[in-house]
């Protein structure tokens, strides 16, 4: 398996913590954020193959022995941009693990992505709203559409829901692409209209949810892997240290347990 951590953003929201470094390397609890990942990702068994993608500040990503590649335009390129310059790492017949890396999460939560064996799999939280009604007063207002139909195959996300029954459970930003489907998950991005907007946003600022939208509207299967909390976006300085101090209190626990 090859695995991706999408890590060239600036962070611009997490300062004054990102002024001297990428967001990934902000610590949470004594911890850098990608370095909670990375252990969550060897206590699963995923050692090797490790690569992440950085921009911002990328002389101070420290992978642990991974591999590191570019996104030389991270300024004015989005995460699917990021994460097709690492497209070489991207091997048909091998399974691809992508992740943000402004995420934490606890083992249990990829171990159910791993053990994911359709087309397309995505980490979805059912309980979303206790994790947002940390972050926020109205867990509505930054919250994306998450629909699914009756066999748990996401229909529709990355949109402004206008009630909470259009959010099922939230994306998380951990995707798995089966080994078979990856030379066509490179195919499908190479026939992407680079003048057409998508979700608003030009080709080199699309969400990575407007290229996984664009799957689900192609036909492509794409399966959530529901978990209930295990993990935690870290987006803002007021977010981090809210969760810092939950994580001096032995709070945090419940939400997502810090211990890897």
């Amino acid at each position: 398996m090859q695995t991706l951590i999408l890590a060239a953003g600036q962070g611009t929201r997490l300062r004054p913590y990102t002024n001297d470094r990428p967001k990934c390397m902000v610590a949470l609890a004594g911890k850098p954020l990608l370095h909670r990942q990375m252990a969550a990702m060897e206590a699963c068994g995923v050692k090797a193959g490790i690569t992440v993608v950085g921009g911002y500040r990328a002389d101070d990503l420290d992978t642990l022995g991974g591999d590191l590649v570019l996104n030389p335009e991270y300024a004015t390129t989005n995460m699917v941009r990021t994460l097709f310059c690492a497209r070489d790492k991207m091997k048909p017949g091998e399974d691809l693990l992508i992740s943000y890396g402004d995420i934490v999460y606890e083992p249990s939560v990829l171990r159910a992505v791993l053990a994911c064996d359709e087309p397309v799999c995505l980490a979805a939280d059912r309980e979303w709203k206790r994790l947002w009604q940390l972050r926020m007063d109205e867990p509505l207002n930054d919250a994306e559409t998450f629909m699914m139909d009756d066999a748990g195959y996401v229909t529709e996300l990355g949109k402004k829901p206008r009630d909470y029954s259009q959010v099922q459970a939230q994306y998380m930003g951990l995707i798995k692409i089966r080994g078979d489907q990856v030379q066509g998950f490179l195919d499908v991005f190479d026939g992407l209209d680079r003048g057409a907007s998508y979700d608003g946003k030009d080709f080199d600022n699309m969400y990575m949810t407007s290229f996984i939208q664009h799957l689900i509207d192609m036909g492509w299967p794409v399966k959530a892997c529901l978990v209930n909390n295990g993990w935690l976006e870290v987006d803002t300085a007021d977010e981090l240290e809210a969760y810092s101090a939950m994580a001096e209190k032995g709070e945090l626990d419940s939400y997502c347990a810090l211990s890897n």
